[in-house]
């Protein structure tokens, strides 16, 4: 062992203490026993194994980490790789229909995760930064690891920590091949509930590896094929956008009309609705959800060593999910502030949870739709790179990486809505306002809910088809990157080597918004009429089980409908002005009825340039007879980013007004295409040490500073202004920004893990510090904004609709900054793992895997959704989470039980908008069994969401109710072979 030198470790401490340092995610490297040991063999297979093997790497590794690992490809049993990193400590999932897809590490979400295939950065599909992990098949997925302290050379980008993904090295096997397949096949167990959706699917997987050519030439590919039912019923409330004085206490202020503008209460504006009022929701939907997902993998490797010097190896991986689901049931539009209200339910004196909305004969839209949606999705992610690994002498080595990463999504959100008419058959229909709603939330249980109208919903004399509309969401997103990283193996006594390289990365974020709508979802229009229903379209659809007293509905058969709708065809979604304010020629579509700005301005791209450059000294020393090893260095960023833009000029000529045209050949003169961004350096120093006490006890000190980069989708920029010409006001808004700067914070680790001497098991207790800079993104109001003087061409003087001058008056301008919601985040994790060796041999089998951790934060953070706001811990922190696992196994029977809990967390939520919601606590329990007959042959049983565990949330207190989802239990019957 080398010698201790004090001055130079003292250096690395004192570093450490007056420097602020960066921590997250390394890969493991092992550190081989010398040869002439003797190493204590014992031979275990299936989920035994697997923890051993983790056990191992996470010892060995140089930084704070956690491992999953596979004893072969396709042996994880997990849907997809999520599930299997939601065991390991201080990690969780956000559950998506019922599937595990964003990762939070740390109570933190997953925009603060970065995520590697390989070592490479990966883009995403969900068009941010979080990848989404149902995306990768557990079956292509050699090993996985989540590295919670950082070295300086790795990737940076993960204040959370960082998701390592690993598909095969063939040359490491032992064997000169192997073969694997896996076939299963699954059931939900609510399926049949919901009418038309499947209730059974597959999973088939193969996968080979071999070694050629006196094992120079290593060769894997594997194919993964998922498909499963989507199915859920759900209970969706929506925002509390409506404000309203319910009680009618403050009538008097109210009387004259400019105390809307002018009066204050207790020193605070006035703006349209007393101080005292009460918020109201939107509305509610009830829904049926099913359709189909499939999921596809490929994943190839070769790898080339032709000397032992010098190893080439190329890898492939794609995957494709492809979702097919329908939305049917009914969307509940209460127009809380024009309706009739009467028995009106208040919680806190403060927010309506319910009582009787009834539709005002006139200027009211208080209504029910029947809701007939269609939602498709394909997302594709391909990844694939050349690496070249070279021992160019003793002590030189040099690693060069060339790697391309890309993602798309298509999302396409069709509605189809129907409303009750008075009469159907009418040669002029008109909507049925003898509407009268009845609802009352109980909180995370279902409401009790009643409609006036409830026998009309399922007659074809009465419903009628009034809108349709389709709104597709198109991302891109691409990155090429090229790394140098070189070695030098020293013989100083404290430093075994000497690390430093550069990497530069080009990525590109592309959004593409379209539309395409017909009708109204609230009237009859004439120049666009109703559809009238005919039996074979329609198919009456019953609640079952918690949902059976909600009223029936029809379920429409979209593409009859349509094709009856539209005759000759029905009309595509386009990107286009549709009649917004500067179009300049008059072409008669039918996307001109409406202004549809917004699918011009809110498409564009990002552009996001890296180059960064680290050096790293690898410690291999002793002190007072400790074995230390670890690491220390530093990494620069450096960052351009810059996003194109349409800017609105109001068409003045001298700020860059153009002719712009759209897909249907609108032209506009009142925009400008500008691009705008930033640059920015960084350094992050970092540091980790091992401590070795005994053969089998370690402490690991990790301190680090870190950054998470903004989400790429609000780098967009999407500037607008407008001025009222009724009163001169000028408002505008920047709710995307391409100059926002990265989360930053300073973090430590300190734990102490102990491995048991029979390779049996190991306890681990880890404590951790986040010092945070800026933990989101808030939207900030500048009052009194000097618009001219930032570059918008706004006059003097403008003239309203009679000609009337009016002077011009800088007022609110909203944009999107890095918030100043600074502070600690800080927890213990705790994890143990025991294999009972020491039992009887028939229990010798019985293990337990456990893990628990608690997380706390100072750091809060205001929502506020159309004026409702309220506050909320940071998206992805529950306080506590615990994953246990029991397991048995005996001559070649296996079973096992686990369970994932976490208490209440935030995070983002879709109903009409993406919404930030409180999610309740939940427990999942999984079940697994297996038979092994021989050593290529075994059968395997699954139960996932063996007790059917519902997704409850809710917006910032429980008896605002937000969505009530029931997804299912998902049994699996397959069986497994392998040479």
């Amino acid at each position: 062992m080398s010698s201790f030198k004090p001055n130079t470790l003292t250096l690395a401490f004192l570093a450490a203490g007056l420097t602020s340092f960066n921590l997250y995610s390394a890969e493991a490297e092992e550190n081989s026993p010398a040869a002439d040991e003797e190493i204590e063999t014992i031979s275990v297979t299936g989920f035994r194994r697997s923890l051993i093997d983790s056990i191992n790497t996470k010892r060995f590794s140089d930084t704070v980490t956690e491992q999953i690992s596979a004893d072969d490809l396709g042996a994880l049993p997990d849907v997809s790789i999520s599930d299997a990193l939601t065991r390991l400590p201080g990690i969780s999932a956000v559950r998506t229909n019922g599937q595990s897809g964003e990762i939070n590490i740390r109570g933190l979400s997953g925009g603060f995760v970065a995520t590697t295939l390989n070592g490479r950065e990966q883009v995403s599909t969900k068009g941010e930064r979080n990848v989404e992990f149902d995306q990768y098949p557990s079956e292509l997925i050699s090993s996985g690891a989540v590295y919670k302290s950082p070295k300086a050379s790795l990737l940076e980008g993960g204040v959370a920590g960082t998701v390592e993904l690993k598909t095969a090295s063939p040359l490491s096997i032992k064997e000169d091949y192997k073969l694997s397949a896996n076939a299963r096949m699954m059931k939900n167990d609510r399926a049949e509930e919901v009418y038309g959706a499947p209730s059974t699917g597959n999973r088939i997987s193969v996968s080979y590896q071999g070694k050629f050519l006196e094992d120079t030439l290593g060769v894997a590919v594997g194919f993964a094929r998922l498909y499963q039912p989507g199915v859920s019923t759900q209970f969706v409330g929506l925002r509390y956008d409506g404000e309203k004085d319910v009680d009618n206490d403050l009538d008097e202020l109210i009387a004259e009309d400019n105390a809307k503008d002018q009066a204050t209460i207790d020193g605070q504006d006035y703006d349209g609705c007393p101080i005292s009022c009460e918020r109201l929701s939107e509305g509610f939907e009830l829904q049926h959800k099913g359709g189909e997902e499939t999921r596809t993998g490929y994943m190839a490797v070769i790898e080339y060593a032709p000397t032992d010097n010098f190893t080439l190896k190329a890898d492939f991986f794609k995957s494709r999910f492809n979702s097919e689901e329908f939305a049917r049931g009914f969307r509940v539009k209460l127009d809380p502030t024009t309706a009739v209200t009467e028995q009106l339910i208040q919680d806190q004196g403060k927010y309506v949870v319910g009582g009787v909305f009834k539709r005002r004969s006139t200027g009211n839209n208080t209504r029910v739709e029947s809701t007939n949606d269609n939602n498709n999705k394909i997302n594709n992610i391909t990844s694939y790179g050349i690496n070249a690994d070279w021992q160019i002498s003793d002590n030189l080595n040099l690693n060069i990486d060339l790697s391309h990463s890309q993602a798309s999504s298509d999302f396409r959100n069709g509605l189809l809505w129907a409303l009750a008419a008075e009469d159907a058959n009418a040669d002029k229909p008109v909507v049925d306002s003898n509407v009268e709603i009845f609802y009352q939330l109980n909180g995370l249980e279902l409401p009790d809910v009643g409609f006036n109208q409830a026998d009309d919903f399922t007659d074809i004399n009465k419903m009628m088809v009034s809108k349709y509309g389709i709104y597709p969401y198109v991302y891109k997103d691409k990155l090429d990157a090229a790394k140098f990283d070189f070695t030098y193996t020293t013989d100083i006594d404290f430093i075994s080597s000497i690390q430093a390289g550069v990497r530069w990365s080009e990525r590109t974020y592309a959004a593409d918004r379209s539309v395409y709508e017909y009708g109204s979802d609230s009237s009859f229009l004439t120049t666009q009429p109703p559809l009238k229903l005919t039996e074979d379209m329609v198919t009456v659809v019953d609640w079952q089980d918690e949902f059976a007293n909600f009223p029936s509905y029809l379920a429409i058969d979209v593409d009859k409908a349509l094709a009856a709708w539209f005759p000759e065809g029905t009309p595509q979604p386009v990107q286009t002005w549709g009649n917004a304010p500067g179009v300049i020629n008059d072409e008669e579509d039918i996307t001109t009825q409406s202004d549809y700005s917004w699918s011009m301005i809110q498409s564009g791209e990002v552009y996001e340039d890296v180059f960064s450059a680290y050096i790293m000294a690898n410690i291999d020393t002793e002190v007072f007879g400790v074995p230390v090893t670890g690491n220390f260095g530093v990494r620069m960023v450096e960052t351009d980013q810059y996003a194109t833009e349409l800017k609105d000029v109001d068409g003045n000529v001298k700020f860059g007004a153009q002719y712009i045209t759209d897909n249907a050949g609108l032209v506009n003169d009142q925009y400008a295409n500008q691009i705008r961004g930033i640059s920015y350096r960084d350094y992050l120093p970092q540091l980790n040490l091992n401590f070795q006490l005994t053969d089998n006890d370690y402490i690991r000190f990790a301190a680090a500073d870190v950054m998470s980069r903004p989400p790429i989708n609000r780098l967009s920029a999407q500037t607008s202004y407008n001025i009222n010409l009724t009163n001169g006001h000028v408002t505008g808004e920047n709710k995307n920004n391409p100059e926002l700067t990265p989360f930053y914070a300073t973090q430590y680790d300190l734990s102490y893990e102990r491995y048991f001497d029979d390779a049996s098991g190991s306890l681990a207790i880890a404590l951790f510090y986040k010092n945070i800079e800026s933990a989101g993104i808030q939207d900030i109001a500048i009052e009194n904004f000097d618009f001219a003087g930032n570059g918008f061409p706004v006059p003097e003087i403008v003239f309203n609709e009679d000609g009337v001058p009016k002077t011009t008056i800088n007022k609110t301008y909203n944009l999107a900054v890095n918030d100043d919601q600074g502070g600690y985040l800080r927890g213990l994790e705790v994890s143990y793992t025991k294999i009972f060796t020491d039992l009887p041999e028939l229990f010798s089998g019985l293990g337990v895997n456990l893990s628990y951790s608690y997380t706390e934060s100072e750091i809060s953070q205001i929502q506020d959704l159309d004026g409702d706001k309220f506050n909320t811990s940071l998206p992805g922190l529950s306080k506590n989470l615990l994953s246990s696992s029991l397991f048995w196994e005996y001559q070649g029977f296996e079973t096992r039980i686990s369970l994932r809990q976490r208490s209440k967390f935030v995070s983002d939520q879709t109903a009409i908008n993406s919404q930030l919601v409180n999610y309740d606590a939940e427990s999942v329990v999984d079940y697994q069994a297996s038979y092994q007959f021989n050593d290529n042959l075994s059968v395997l049983f699954q139960a996932n969401n063996l007790t059917d565990e519902p997704t409850k949330t809710y917006f910032g207190n429980t008896a605002k109710t937000g969505t009530l989802q029931y997804f299912g239990r998902q049994l699996y019957l397959g069986v497994n072979y392998s040479l």
